[in-house]
């Protein structure tokens, strides 16, 4: 299993719309991907430590099977998800791909 994290970070000016993020970006990404993406988190950044901004306003992770059922949804709908960014930030996100180790509950 791998999980894609996609991490937002906190810069002065920047704007976020974690309302449009949670209710329209992810469950249209998740229709895109279908069964490729088996489960996804969204996240809002609280605090980066004692009284401290949180590095990141907001981070997701997303979870497929292998990485070759990732890139093949992607290609075919990267350009939608892509073209969508400009609907709830204008920040750059911090994108890691990893290879799920251990997955415990």
């Amino acid at each position: 299993m791998i999980k894609i994290s996609v991490l937002y970070p906190h810069t002065a000016g920047s704007w976020f719309d974690h309302d449009y993020y949670r209710d329209v970006h992810m469950p249209k990404l998740k229709a895109l991907l279908g069964e490729t993406c088996l489960y996804y988190t969204v996240e809002k950044g609280l605090a980066g430590g004692p009284d401290g901004q949180p590095p990141y306003v907001a981070t997701c992770s997303y979870f497929c099977e292998s990485m070759e059922a990732f890139e093949a949804a992607m290609r075919l709908h990267q350009a939608t998800i892509v073209d969508d960014v400009p609907n709830y930030t204008d920040t750059v996100p911090v994108i890691q791909i990893s290879s799920v180790v251990v997955e415990h509950s």
